[in-house]
């Protein structure tokens, strides 16, 4: 394969709307759409070459023609990588892992010219496309990992063959495709297993006995804990609703650090980043002011106060773990009024009716008037005598909300992706 072809373009597109004067164009192929019909165009557009992987697009000279154009761009990425010796932190786990990315990025900012995943493209063309960024001015590299179904990580792995790695957690993402637990903690686990093979470095959290019990051998472990002995231990102080929270190292403790975002399970979030930025020399002080500089964003637990409520908005992404920790969360702030609306959680598979029923308990449990949108909790909720209002559409779940006029309230909104929740804010 002719990968010397990159160093002579502006950097790869995929994406005709997208094309770059000097470009190197790749053809993927998707359910919808063949990348290859598009050579050409990608020319004409001001690409300066095309990697096709069908003989019948290779009708230039500026097209280049491949067994399978996907292998070579992840190919391609894995020989850019190894020009490069400074630290690549490869980072997974179903819950957690965008946002303990950007704040691992923010605090190792203090000190390095870091290159970081941008949004989400943590899948087998994002990490390679994320690779490829990489320059001779970057000091060091954070690399997002995700899976959803076997092997994704070892792939991944293979490609951007990390020197340290950290797990958030592991619990239950994503099961349509692993099936069950011990799925995704096989996968997940692939992270710790390309650590182990090149002796590297592994931050983990203490606290978290799934992730203890399944540490690599040969590997320098870097721990962080709130309740067990660790590198780096932190204390929660508050929930405002943001998290205050101070930092240990050697007896040595942080000044109280008022956060901008929210929720319990961000804490350990918190704590990875202050690991890692110790473990790489940042500066306390400056640890410290980026993790309380940072500010999240597309609907990661974010804070908004509208005319009439205040709105915890984690519309980004839901699974069985991540509502429980946010139910949990919410349940610990402190105010006089508050209110749940949450909706579908998918990519369950057939543990979807199971894993709703638990969602259901544990709001019942909490006592929290509740509002719940989707077709999996109104399967579940339409068998139940229970307080818990619940709508298939957003629409109906709409009205029925601006009717209520809710005002002075605390509201949590979770749900996944595609149910849109933030669609509901105007009328909140």
């Amino acid at each position: 394969m002719n990968f010397e072809l990159f160093y002579e373009t502006s950097g790869i597109c995929t994406d005709t709307r997208n094309i770059q004067k000097d470009c190197l164009f790749i053809c993927l192929k998707g359910g919808n759409f063949n990348g290859n019909e598009f050579a050409e165009k990608a020319i004409n557009a001001g690409a300066k070459y095309v990697i096709a992987d069908e003989k019948l697009f290779e009708n230039h000279d500026k097209i280049f023609l491949v067994e399978n154009s996907l292998e070579y761009l992840q190919n391609l990425a894995n020989f850019h990588r190894k020009k490069f010796n400074f630290p690549i932190i490869g980072i997974t786990g179903s819950n957690g892992k965008t946002t303990s990315k950007e704040l691992i990025a923010t605090v190792l900012s203090k000190k390095f010219n870091v290159h970081f995943t941008h949004g989400n493209l943590n899948n087998h063309i994002g990490v390679p496309l994320t690779l490829l960024q990489l320059t001779h001015s970057h000091e060091i590299a954070v690399i997002e990992m995700g899976a959803n179904k076997f092997h994704d990580i070892q792939e991944l792995c293979e490609i951007a063959e990390p020197t340290h790695g950290i797990i958030t957690n592991i619990g239950m993402a994503h099961l349509e495709g692993f099936k069950n637990f011990e799925g995704v903690l096989k996968t997940k686990l692939e992270l710790y297993d390309s650590i182990s093979q090149s002796q590297g470095c592994v931050f983990v959290n203490n606290d978290d006995p799934i992730l203890t019990k399944n540490l690599p051998k040969d590997v320098e472990i870097i721990s962080y804990a709130s309740e067990n002995d660790a590198s780096i231990t932190g204390e929660l102080l508050s929930l405002s609703p943001f998290v205050e929270m101070n930092w240990t190292k050697d007896d040595i403790v942080s000044k109280r650090i008022q956060t901008q975002m929210i929720g319990k399970y961000n804490f350990y979030n918190f704590l990875a980043a202050i690991c890692i930025g110790n473990y790489f020399g940042v500066e306390s002080s400056e640890i410290s002011a980026a993790i309380a500089e940072y500010s999240p964003t597309n609907n990661r637990s974010q804070v908004q106060k509208t005319s009439k409520n205040t709105l915890i908005l984690d519309a980004y992404n839901a699974n069985p773990t991540s509502m429980k920790s946010a139910l949990e969360s919410f349940a610990l702030v402190e105010h006089a009024d508050k209110f749940v609306i949450l909706g579908d959680m998918f990519e369950l598979g057939n543990e979807s009716s199971k894993e709703h029923q638990k969602i259901v308990e544990l709001i019942q449990n909490f006592n929290l008037p509740a509002i719940c949108i989707g077709k999996n909790f109104s399967e579940i909720l339409s068998n139940q005598e229970t307080k818990i209002q619940s709508f298939e559409s957003k629409d109906e779940a709409s009205n029925y909300i601006q009717d209520l006029n809710l005002a002075n309230k605390l509201i949590l909104l979770k749900g996944s992706r595609g149910v849109g929740l933030e669609s509901i804010v105007p009328f909140l």
